[in-house]
Order: C-alpha cells, then structure tokens, then sequence
C-alpha cells in the first residue's frame, strides 16, 4: 500500500456508458500517463455533445474532438494546462460555451443528459468531479481527483491534501458507479477506487511522519526517504505531495496542542 502505486485503483471498466467516447491527447508523459483524456458525451439521438476537458492545445486533436460534435457546451475538471490550454481554440472552433456552476450539487441538463457538480478541492483548489445521469447509466468524470492507473498528485501549495482527503471521502458514496478519469482508462467503480486512495494518503502520511521522526529536515530529504521507490524524474512532483502532507501533518500538530513540531515548508 505504501509503495509506489502503478497499478489501477479499482478494477477497469468493462465498457464505457453508452453515451460516453473517449478522444485521448498526443500528450504522453510520466505525468500525463497515456496522455489527457477528453471525455464526448451525449445521450443517442440528443442532437449535440458534451465536451468535458478539451486539453492540450493541438491543433489535430482539437478537431477530433470538434468533429464529434455539434458541441453544445464544455466542461472543465480544473485548470491545469494539460486539461485546459487548448479551451479558447476549441471554444473558437466550435463556438460552444464553458458551462458554469453556481454552487456544489448544481445541474446541467444538456445532450441529454443531466450533468451534476461534485465540488473535489485537492489536487488543485479548483478541481471539480461531475456525475452523468442518463437513462439507467451514470459515471463520475473524475478529472485528476482519481486516475486510472496509479495515484495523483496534490499538487501544494493550490492543491491541499486535508481538502483531498475530505474530496476523496466525498467520493466513496459512488459505489459501483463507473470513473471516468482525467488520464488512464476508466473504472469500475469510483467509491472503491477512492476508498484505496484514501488508504494510500493514510500510509503516505505515517512514512512522512517517520521520516520527519527520524530526523528529515527538509521536503527534499522526506521525498528521499518516503519515495526512494519512485523514478528521480517524478521527485520533482512528489515533493509537491510531501509538501501538501507536511502542511496537513503541521496543522495537525497546531491542533493537538503546542509542543508538537514539523518542518518549516514555506
């Protein structure tokens, strides 16, 4: 559990809603995995699609995308650039508009379908899941909250690991509901697949009290200890994490009374 995780949270999907197609980004990478996945939704026969994440700007994909349409509107988990950068092309060539939310548990009823916000700070402050409910099928685009293979980032200081950690418990109400990811393929079910994150955090954070324990002076040093496991390249990343950790680990520490210490991260 306390390794580095490659393997999927839950098990795969079978098939995917019938109302959902995936168009993957040509943006591989050790943080993309196979590359961004922008999620077309529509219910047969609605007369238009639901774009959820139109990613990268390339100019190839976008008109994959574009082709699948006519869009009548956009979605957007959070706002990083691989999620994002290519929204004002796409907006341009479709002449859709983003959708807004005004407030967690709001919906949308569009191709067909009912969208329903799941407000999911952690990863970034802005990261946002959606419930799709059409016809007897319903699936959580899940954005960066829960990937398909291996485990997220809480990308500090945006992201914040106590918020992630109240998002992914959020999420553990989806029993048997399929999860539609930001990157990697989808799942199952997004409750088991939150429950294994919230698992995973839980013993990240006993190592990262360890490690401090035993002398760690530094988020360097921690990732170090606690991801001696994981490829240097993606150390960069992972002191983004220990950062968010020792954040929640400190605020802890102010609140069971003084005495308690951590590192200082600012």
């Amino acid at each position: 559990m306390t390794g580095h995780v490659t393997a999927p949270a839950a098990a795969l999907a079978d098939q995917l809603p019938s109302w959902a197609t995936l168009v993957r980004a040509p943006n591989p990478g050790p943080m993309t995995l196979e590359g961004t996945n922008t999620w077309v939704l529509a219910a047969p026969g609605a007369g238009g699609v639901l774009v959820v994440d139109p990613g990268p700007l390339d100019e190839g994909h976008l008109a994959a995308v574009a082709a699948l349409g006519p869009v009548v509107g956009v979605l957007i988990t959070h706002g990083h650039p691989d999620h994002t950068e290519g929204l004002d092309r796409f907006l341009e060539l479709t002449g859709a508009e983003r959708l807004g939310f005004g407030a967690a548990g709001s919906t949308v009823d569009a191709a067909g379908l009912r969208v329903r916000a799941l407000v999911t700070p952690g990863h970034t402050a802005d990261s946002l899941c959606f419930l799709i409910e059409g016809g007897d099928e319903r699936a959580v685009c899940t954005g960066d909250t829960i990937l398909g293979r291996g485990t997220t980032v809480v990308a500090h200081p945006d992201g914040d690991l106590g918020d992630y950690l109240d998002s992914l418990t959020a999420l553990t109400a989806y029993d048997g509901t399929p999860a539609l990811p930001g990157h990697g393929p989808a799942l199952a079910d997004c409750a088991v697949a939150a429950r294994f994150y919230l698992a995973h955090r839980r013993a990240r954070l006993d190592q990262v009290r360890r490690a401090v324990a035993e002398g760690a002076s530094s988020p360097e040093q921690v990732v170090a200890t606690v991801y001696a496991d994981v490829d240097r390249t993606l150390w960069p990343a992972a002191e983004w994490s220990v950062r968010a950790q020792l954040a929640y680990l400190d605020q802890e520490n102010r609140e069971s009374g003084p005495g308690a210490g951590g590192l200082d991260i600012a």
